[in-house]
């Protein structure tokens, strides 16, 4: 029986999102447009030289944001993740019941500091991320529940997971777990830094392959090896079904197992691009979920993720999914 539209696995990080300069960035030496792993004393420092930064705070990490968007447009979702026993983690819970979501997570939790990610937006909405991973560093199969993968439609496994050997096992444990029920498998590679140095690990939670990828279009390069994005798409097409490739402003290719298809970008202008890639994966999950062919599940999530850079912060308002979807005539 099919209880969830997608269940998600992935990193629990609380993000406090600030909007910075190029040169901010220079003269603490953090790389543009990337997430960096850092330790504790390194994000405390830079939340040091943020003190006069005004920023904001909400439950994240790449899996959270795309479940929490499907949940928001009316599907049933699940998300397995770690937190610690701690405010931060309080917090956190708090946040995914409100947001409708299922969890493996209950209010009697390990010992421990919550994982968090400093979200610095430029003025070119570019972000860029420092994640201090803390007790997340340690989900694992312990955190999975395979009734609830069992009983859905799609599972999704959030690249960012390849950093932690209990993580990546975990999300290869839920790949079998759905491949030995049927349930489709889904993978995002998350950011160029993970493809740049855990390209084998990746390898690895991709296994034999599966029913859909999600990458930008850096990420399919770097993965292929190549600067030709049609070599790339030819690669990707031997480890996975289905795909959806976005190319920023010059919108999105959705292949749906034989043909491929192009989604024209939705015209806006650009404050935030934090959250951009986990919103059109919610909405496209959401959208195949429900029955709709590619091409409509990559127009509404084109337009989703649209709607999210126009504004700041990683994700919509509860009421905003509901507009997108009487708009979309979904």
């Amino acid at each position: 029986m099919t209880k969830y539209h997608v269940y998600a696995i992935g990193n629990a990080l609380v993000d406090m999102e600030f909007t910075v300069d190029d040169d901010f960035l220079s003269k603490q030496g953090i790389d543009k447009g990337v997430m960096t792993l850092v330790d504790e004393t390194q994000q405390h420092s830079l939340t040091q030289a943020l003190a006069n930064h005004h920023g904001k705070k909400a439950s994240g990490g790449s899996a959270a944001n795309t479940i929490i968007a499907v949940s928001h447009f009316g599907g049933n979702a699940y998300y397995s993740c770690k937190v610690a026993n701690d405010a931060t983690g309080d917090f956190y819970v708090k946040d995914l019941a409100a947001a409708g979501v299922d969890t493996n997570l209950k209010a009697d939790r390990e010992n421990g500091v919550s994982g968090k990610c400093i979200v610095m937006v430029t003025p070119d909405a570019e972000r860029t991320m420092h994640s201090f991973l803390g007790i997340s560093e340690t989900v694992s199969e312990k955190e999975l529940d395979e009734k609830a993968i069992q009983q859905s439609q799609f599972v999704y496994l959030e690249g960012y997971l390849v950093t932690s050997d209990t993580g990546r096992a975990a999300a290869i444990k839920a790949r079998q777990i759905a491949e030995a029920s049927n349930i489709k498998t889904a993978l995002t590679f998350s950011d160029p830094n993970m493809v740049s140095f855990f390209k084998d690990g990746l390898n690895e939670m991709l296994g034999d392959g599966v029913d859909l990828l999600f990458c930008n279009a850096q990420e399919a390069l770097t993965w292929a090896d190549t600067d030709q994005l049609e070599t790339a798409i030819a690669k990707i097409k031997t480890v996975a079904k289905t795909f959806a490739v976005t190319l920023g402003s010059d919108g999105a290719i959705v292949f749906d197992g034989s043909t491929e298809h192009k989604i024209d970008a939705t015209l806006i202008t650009a404050l935030d691009s934090n959250g951009a890639g986990d919103m059109f994966a919610g909405a496209f999950l959401y959208a195949l979920s429900e029955g709709h062919d590619f091409p409509s599940a990559g127009s509404f999530a084109s337009k989703a993720a649209a709607q999210v850079v126009s504004q700041f912060g990683p994700r919509l308002a509860k009421e905003q999914h509901q507009t997108l979807l009487n708009e979309n005539n979904l």
